[in-house]
Parts: C-alpha cells; sequence; structure tokens
C-alpha cells in the first residue's frame, strides 16, 4: 500500500465490528495491531504498549509490552522515555519524522526510521499507546497522525481495558 493510502476510519470501523464479538483488551488489541499492520502502507511495526501499575500508590510508571505485530521489541518502557514515553508523559501524539534525530530515541529495531505514537485512554487516565514505525524516513505526516487518533478513539469506544486504567 502506498504513502498516503491508509483508510484509518475503515480500521476504525473494524476495530469496533470486532468488538461487538469480544471486547477484552487482549484480543481486541491483537486484531487492532494485525489491521493497522495490514491496512497501512510501508510499516515494520505496529502494536500497543499498555501502562502497568507500579508502587504502593498505584500510580503507572512504566510501558509494557501488549500486542502487536512485527518484530521482538522492548519488553518495558519507562514514563518520559523514548517516543512512547514521551507520548504518554505529555498526553499527546507524537509524529516523528526520523527517530534518529528524536532525542532519547529507543531503538527496538534499527530498522525503524520514522514512528507514530497516539496515548489510548480508558478510565480517566492513559491506559497505553499505539506505536507505528516505518523503515521510511518521513513515512508519516499529519494525516497519518491524525488517522491513529481515529483509530485510537474507536479503541476507546469500544474496548474493555479492564485492570489497565
Amino acid at each position: 500500500m502506498a504513502k498516503g493510502l491508509a483508510d484509518y476510519g475503515l480500521i476504525a470501523a473494524q476495530i469496533e465490528a470486532l468488538a461487538e464479538e469480544d471486547a477484552r483488551w487482549v484480543p481486541l488489541l491483537a486484531n487492532a495491531s494485525a489491521l493497522v499492520m495490514d491496512g497501512v502502507g510501508d510499516l515494520n511495526w505496529a502494536g500497543f504498549y499498555l501502562m502497568r501499575p507500579d508502587g504502593a500508590d498505584g500510580a503507572a510508571r512504566e510501558l509494557v509490552l501488549g500486542p502487536f505485530q512485527g518484530k521482538v521489541a522492548c519488553v518495558r518502557i519507562a514514563v518520559g522515555r523514548g517516543v512512547c514515553g514521551t507520548a504518554v508523559a505529555t498526553d499527546s501524539t507524537q509524529l516523528v519524522r526520523d527517530v534518529h534525530e528524536f532525542a532519547g530515541h529507543i531503538a527496538c529495531d534499527s530498522a525503524s526510521n520514522s514512528e507514530v505514537v497516539v496515548p489510548i485512554h480508558a478510565g480517566g487516565r492513559v491506559a497505553g499507546v499505539l506505536d507505528v514505525d516505518s523503515p521510511l524516513v518521513g513515512r508519516f505526516g499529519e494525516a497519518d497522525a491524525r488517522g491513529m487518533e481515529t483509530v485510537v478513539a474507536a479503541l476507546e469506544r469500544c474496548c474493555d481495558f479492564g485492570g489497565l486504567a
């Protein structure tokens, strides 16, 4: 699939349809990562990192690898570290043209050159992130970031994040 041709609305609709069968986070995020990987061109990784409460106060201090498509990935990412951790710390979408120019980038796969990360909310808190990588520098633009936000909005509406938020 060529750059810019992804139908993010269709991916979101497919996620909502799958949630009608089973809205629990493991099966839904597993299928969502497959839909993103298949429906968006020029990707080498698509998946989720989920917040893990840590400490007596239950505050989330790290992301832990969730369902994904692609090569082996980093298992834990501290909040505030790398693109994913920055997305959580700032509660904002991160659109990175060239990951090698992002201060503190974590190189889980040296083939990744650009990235989009979108925070996912549940129970009034950040429950995790959608992380999408490409081997192409500059693969993602604003339309892709907004599209990934559409996918995340569908997950926020229909996914049962029980125990994560």
